[in-house]
């Protein structure tokens, strides 16, 4: 290994020959990914620097998992000693300059599928917290297999005391003397919202709660709420945003170019030509301007489309070139992002807060013929204002993949709406995203987590996001 690093140093990507000036990071593909070879990596890396006269930092060695194929990305941070001392005295150098970097925090907090490194974690070469893992979660359930079926790859210093739907199950799994300080909640815990607060009873130990999925209604409650032992609570945020930005901008068209006109033609064999709407031009607002808002801003914007954001704290979008306009999360403000957008996303998480936000007032304060796009949660909406919206001609149509019963009752009025697209809460359902979101738990937070590091994606449960 190390004959191949400094052959690829000094030919390919001068990690080794070019020290007199310290290189901040490199790049070297390798075709093996065990613990074994991880550490043979790292103690190639310490030799390469001692034969070069500098320190490697081999704590801040990265690798990645490059998913459906064998090779593997090692990413090698490194500089000399003095370098770091700078860095140390200089507290600036660790902000990170992002649109989407929270300005009151100091480091970069959120996990994003399509802006953040893919897959790349500190490899665990020393353990500073031991994780032992609970899995909440239904026993067969393949999405979880990062994590129920590693086959030992899980980081050095993880262990995965046992899975369990129910608390009761727990007890016989773990050995005596240890006690459970992570654990992971699936949605396909059946009842998990009141197995969660039982289980944080149970075991006061636990120290970090993650959820697979982004959003965390399914576990909700006063008791959830009011824990104050769990030290952090996170989830798969970023996970699902850019499938849910694709939907968007195909319901915008949907509408825009009057695809059930051209169904229907189809299915008459009918030649006949009609004027379309573009959407360059036109405002999208979206209420909820989170992660997934913001990609569905995103592509809007390169429609050419202005963008109306609305988010409880409208500072945190101070200098994002994608909004034209940021409102607070007030109702006048929501009446304002109504009256002033021709297609209105609605991306809020479902809290105490955000439920019937959307009322028959909001709908009023539309413009005529607007489209209502909901792709975060059904009860954000007034499901029966909007239905008298969509009757009486006051919005153009609406694009749904959520509502507040799900399936969605064949009774429902929505299914006789000719201007209705529904969808059954699938549009982020890739082949692989629940996958991914497992994925995320294991090579990113679970060794940020063992070697003390912040952890990405964390949730304020009282808020409910």
């Amino acid at each position: 290994i190390y004959n191949s690093l400094y052959n690829f140093s000094t030919e390919n990507y001068s990690l080794a020959s070019r020290f007199g000036s310290p290189v901040r990071e490199g790049r070297i593909h390798y075709w093996t990914y065990t613990n074994m070879t991880r550490m043979a990596f790292v103690s190639a890396l310490s030799l390469l620097s001692r034969n070069g006269g500098k320190t490697l930092s081999s704590s801040r060695t990265r690798f990645t998992k490059v998913r459906q194929t064998p090779r593997i990305t090692a990413i090698s941070s490194f500089s000399s000693s003095s370098d770091n001392n700078d860095n140390n005295n200089n507290k600036t150098s660790s902000v990170i300059s992002s649109l989407r970097a929270d300005p009151e925090m100091i480091r970069y907090k959120y996990w994003n599928r399509e802006e953040s490194e893919s897959r790349q974690h500190l490899c665990v070469t020393k353990v500073n917290h031991e994780a032992h893992i609970l899995s909440l979660s239904a026993l067969d359930d393949p999405p979880n297999d990062a994590l129920h079926k590693h086959n030992g790859t899980l980081p050095m210093g993880a262990t995965l005391l046992g899975i369990s739907p129910t608390v009761e199950e727990f007890a016989d799994m773990i050995p005596e003397g240890i006690q459970p300080n992570v654990l992971f909640v699936s949605p396909s815990c059946p009842n998990a919202s009141l197995e969660l607060p039982k289980l944080l009873e149970r075991y006061p130990s636990l120290e970090w709660v993650h959820f697979r999925s982004a959003g965390i209604d399914f576990v909700v409650s006063p008791e959830l709420s009011a824990n104050q032992s769990v030290k952090i609570f996170s989830n798969a945020k970023g996970q699902f945003s850019s499938t849910l930005a694709e939907y968007t901008m195909m319901a915008c068209s949907y509408f825009a170019k009057n695809l059930p006109r051209l169904i229907k033609q189809k299915s008459q064999k009918h030649w006949g030509k009609y004027n379309v709407d573009e959407l360059r031009g036109k405002t999208m607002g979206i209420v909820g301007y989170g992660d997934i808002g913001r990609a569905c801003a995103k592509l809007a914007h390169v429609y050419g489309m202005r963008i109306v954001a609305l988010r409880r704290n409208p500072d945190l979008c101070n200098n994002d070139p994608l909004c034209d306009v940021v409102l607070g999360a007030d109702k006048e403000s929501l009446h304002t992002l109504c009256r002033e957008s021709d297609y209105i996303v609605c991306s809020a998480p479902s809290t105490v807060e955000t439920r019937g936000m959307v009322s028959a007032e909001a709908f009023e304060n539309m413009k005529e013929n607007a489209v209502f796009i909901n792709l975060g949660r059904g009860p954000v909406v007034d499901e029966e204002a909007l239905i008298e919206a969509l009757r009486s001609g006051k919005l153009g149509g609406a694009a749904l993949d959520v509502f507040m019963e799900e399936p969605l009752p064949q009774s429902s009025a929505l299914w006789d709406l000719d201007n209705v697209l529904i969808s059954p809460h699938n549009m982020d359902q890739t082949a692989t995203f629940m996958h991914e979101a497992t994925e995320f738990f294991v090579n990113e937070n679970l060794p940020r987590f063992i070697c003390g590091q912040d952890l990405l994606n964390p949730v304020d449960t009282t808020k409910g996001y």
